[in-house]
């Protein structure tokens, strides 16, 4: 993982771009507060493309903020999974 200033990864965009396309983690911190992660997607992604998934998500969020979610413990998840 590599982390930069805005500044530094302006300067030096190729570099920063060339590392997340060999799948490093890049992290740019702006001031003291703010933190950001670049990562790269593939054209034609369909997370990105796809309407219908990027609504299923939008209401997942929904739903998780308005507190309509479920814990789950680890034996119910190993369940779940088969494993």
């Amino acid at each position: 993982m590599v982390v930069v200033s805005t500044r530094e990864f302006r300067q030096n965009l190729k570099k920063y771009l060339d590392l997340i396309d060999k799948n490093e983690r890049v992290v740019i911190q702006r001031g003291n507060d703010k933190v950001y992660e670049i990562t790269n997607t593939v054209k034609n992604d369909r997370f990105f493309d796809d309407p219908a998934i990027q609504e299923r998500i939008s209401k997942s969020i929904q739903s998780h903020n308005e507190g309509k979610t479920v814990k789950v413990t680890d034996d119910q998840l190993k369940e779940l999974l088969g494993l």
